[in-house]
């Protein structure tokens, strides 16, 4: 554990949310408290998210200067990793959930959608929005485990070998990087819509068990989608089309 220095206030003034997060984990608690994407939508200024939504951005800065006053967790430094370790970090923590939860989500949506959809249409929406999403993350997965990941590591090792990569290589992976990007966008648009129709996930009280859960089970997957884009599209992403 070790402490670091505030966040500077006039550092904040124009960087993005992304960059924020991207620098020091502990900002995400204070942005998701307010609403503010860092994910999908990091790369608006600061200042701008927060008159986004309707907050102070001197009070959100002062909020940020706070959380950064305390310790650090050196596991979450995220940005000093190497992008080798932060690819399998990304497979072993958000792969391997998506994997074990995509299947299950789904599952729960189609069933409140067949026994409550009459009452509440809306969950008949979110469980073809949901079904999208599954198919399109799968698909997305393998792109990165098959076609990213592989590509990243072996240019890091050029790299640390002082040997130059092709730059049809370098190409090929700035393409692959462009399409998953427009893919974290889509993805998000979709959880973005579920949350409205579930109006943040607020339970009818007139449904059954299984409505709570999975809207629970839709919320964590969201939670846990933000951190994974955010570690792509904040870290990963700038870090691997600079290699």
């Amino acid at each position: 554990m070790e402490k670091t220095a505030k966040i500077p206030v006039e550092a904040t003034d124009s960087e993005t949310v992304g960059a924020v997060v991207a620098r020091d984990y502990r900002a995400a608690g204070v942005l998701e408290k307010y609403g503010i994407d860092f994910c999908c939508g990091g790369n608006v200024p600061l200042d701008a998210a927060c008159r986004d939504k309707g907050v102070d951005p001197q009070a959100v800065r002062r909020e940020l200067e706070e959380a950064a006053a305390r310790p650090l967790d050196r596991s979450q430094n995220y940005d000093a990793w190497e992008l080798p370790f932060l690819a399998d970090y990304i497979v072993n923590t958000h792969h391997v959930y998506l994997k074990e939860s995509i299947p299950t989500i789904a599952a729960y949506s189609q069933k409140i959608a067949e026994v409550h959809g009459a009452n509440h249409p809306e969950a008949v929406e979110i469980a073809a929005i949901f079904r999208k999403v599954g198919e399109d993350m799968m698909l997305h997965l393998q792109k990165e485990e098959e076609k990213l990941f592989p590509a990243i590591k072996r240019l890091a090792e050029l790299k640390a070998k002082g040997t130059s990569a092709d730059a049809q290589e370098v190409a090929g992976l700035k393409e692959v990087l462009a399409d998953l990007s427009h893919e974290h966008d889509e993805v998000g648009a979709a959880v973005h819509e579920i949350r409205r129709l579930a109006n943040d996930y607020t339970v009818p009280g007139d449904v059954c068990n299984t409505f709570m859960v999975t809207y629970e089970k839709l919320k964590e997957f969201e939670d846990d989608l933000h951190k994974h884009v955010h570690l792509e599209n904040n870290i990963l992403f700038p870090k691997a089309a600079r290699v």
